[in-house]
């Protein structure tokens, strides 16, 4: 398929795409995007909470403290990378881009500084928090003009950090952080377009690679609608080929097999097919699963 040539070419020179399908008149967009960076600089009790709940909104997250017992594996079961390092040495390793998230939530006003500095004097990534208080913002905004930054550049510091939704917690003032991080991701997002946007937008490596590998045949599996409760959401993406390895899911257990088995068999025929998977409470039961909703997979030989 055309789409998906082109798609393997974007995804290779950019690390994103898309393509397009028309599944019975209807047309659907499926997108690819790398999982933005968020580097959380500052291992206490916040930077621990944002960890958490930016990794469950897809972030991919980097953790830099110098401190052995809070970098570590134990406070950020799902962060991605762990530095324990000094926060200046560890940035120059990171190499921050214009497309990452940075917060800073260190244990003090002088590693705060130390780290804004340090961003600062590279390219200036997407997003840029510090917490602290008004009174301590408007010091550092002083204190960082006076050092030769332009007020242009400290203005885009959002200082105080995160949505002023009246957190008090550590949960609730990690979750103000983290849905400013999802509005800034998400500014620009079409809102409307002539196709069915797609869910899942993430990038599966071994799909990917599945799907270029030109030597052998292969079909697609595309979730493309979803109602009720269902292992994944639509725009999950699995591939199977000739020689019966797979990648990605359609969400496990016995249906995700059923479906594996007719498109092996659609493999070198053409063929294009809709199957209607159901998840109801007795299905899901009969299975030993705990969904009960409906999907709709598209399963195509490419």
């Amino acid at each position: 398929m055309q789409e998906i040539k082109k798609l393997l070419e974007d995804i290779t020179q950019t690390g994103e795409g898309s393509f397009e399908l028309t599944i019975e008149n209807t047309v659907y967009e499926r997108r690819f995007y790398r999982p933005e960076r968020l580097i959380i600089l500052g291992g206490g009790h916040v930077g621990q909470a944002i960890s958490k709940f930016a990794s469950a909104a897809g972030f991919y997250v980097i953790v830099v403290d110098d401190r052995p017992s809070f970098a570590n594996r134990s406070y950020f079961p799902d962060a991605e990378e762990i530095y324990c390092e000094e926060f200046e040495k560890a940035i120059d390793q990171i190499q921050i881009g214009g497309n990452d998230y940075v917060t800073v939530v260190t244990r003090g006003h002088r590693f705060d500084l130390t780290c804004l500095r340090k961003v600062l004097s590279g390219i200036f990534p997407r997003y840029l928090g510090m917490m602290g208080s008004k009174r301590r913002v408007a010091g550092i905004v002083d204190l960082l003009q006076e050092e030769g930054n332009s007020g242009e550049t400290v203005a885009q510091i959002h200082m105080p950090i995160g949505l002023n939704i009246g957190a008090l917690t550590v949960p609730e003032i990690a979750i103000s952080i983290v849905a400013e991080l999802i509005e800034e991701r998400r500014k620009g997002t079409p809102r409307r377009s002539h196709s069915q946007l797609l869910t899942c937008t993430d990038t599966d490596p071994r799909v990917i690679e599945m799907l270029g590998d030109p030597n052998v045949g292969k079909a697609m599996l595309l979730v493309y609608d979803t109602s009720g409760s269902t292992p994944v959401k639509s725009g999950a993406l699995m591939t199977v080929n000739s020689n019966l390895q797979t990648a990605g899911t359609i969400g496990g257990g016995c249906t995700e097999n059923e479906v594996l088995r007719e498109a092996s068999r659609m493999i070198g025929t053409g063929e294009e097919k809709v199957f209607s998977l159901d998840m109801s409470n007795e299905v899901a039961a009969d299975q030993g699963m705990v969904c009960g909703g409906r999907m709709l997979v598209y399963v195509v030989d490419i």
